[in-house]
């Protein structure tokens, strides 16, 4: 057999067998830690489209690594960050429910009120300049709860402070919210439903700075209801705690 094409045979099998190998794919090489270490560089630089993908890499080659608990944490927070709630959220409420008993527990619960903070986000903005009550912020109210699970269970966390604060301003925002829904009624003459919503203002939110208001809207609503007892002790009772009011 001629040498030159046994050379040539051998030379096709070589190039043949490295054309077979991936050239890109550092995955096949990295090991479960230096995957994390770059995913998380990614994420630390605020790349947190480019970290999910990364960390999503880590999870899919190391599903049940020391490090696992880790990048679900961490995909976490890139989801949030990157505006994707509804994964953000799916991510948080199957952590809990595999690892009902983490450490950082504490921290998921922040994230969970967080992210339904942002569900919501839009229409905390638009509420006063729509003219419509058919919204509901159901996922800031969720949010309410999340952060009094984190204060309630973990009392001693870091991230407590900050969760009552939170609690307070979701307060003041679902009475603003509440007080802008009876006005919508009022101005559509549907009194019943506008002194409830006020009364509903001065029972749940006590502390609210629009308690003022939802007596107003209350006693005015029930003056057009011709109700003249729900009227009066309404009035009696913003006057006692408002008086300096001058709007009647």
């Amino acid at each position: 057999m001629n040498s030159n094409f046994i050379l040539i045979s051998l030379l096709a099998l070589t190039l043949t067998a490295c054309a077979g190998k991936p050239k890109d794919d550092p995955s096949t090489t990295q090991t479960a830690q230096s995957m994390y270490q770059q995913a998380k560089e990614v994420l630390d630089n605020g790349l947190y489209n480019r970290a999910i993908e990364l960390l999503g890499a880590v999870e899919s080659r190391y599903p049940f690594g020391p490090l696992a608990r880790q990048v679900q944490l961490d995909l976490i927070y890139a989801h949030y960050q990157a505006g994707d709630v509804p994964k953000a959220l799916a991510g948080i409420d199957r952590f809990i429910r595999l690892n009902p008993n983490h450490p950082e527990l504490d921290y998921v619960y922040y994230m969970r009120g967080l992210s339904n903070l942002k569900a919501d986000e839009n229409a905390l903005h638009e509420v006063l300049g729509i003219d419509r009550a058919d919204r509901d912020l159901a996922s800031t109210r969720q949010a309410f709860d999340d952060f009094k699970t984190l204060v309630s269970s973990f009392p001693q966390s870091k991230y407590a402070p900050e969760a009552k604060k939170r609690m307070l301003t979701i307060k003041n925002t679902l009475a603003r919210y509440e007080l802008s829904v009876a006005d919508y009624y009022m101005r559509r003459g549907a009194y019943l439903a506008a002194a409830n919503r006020g009364k509903y203002i001065v029972e749940f939110y006590r502390d609210s700075p629009h308690i003022e208001k939802a007596l107003e809207i209350m006693v005015e609503s029930y003056d057009k209801l011709g109700l003249t007892k729900l009227k009066e002790d309404t009035y009696q009772v913003l006057m006692l705690n408002f008086p300096q009011n001058d709007k009647f």
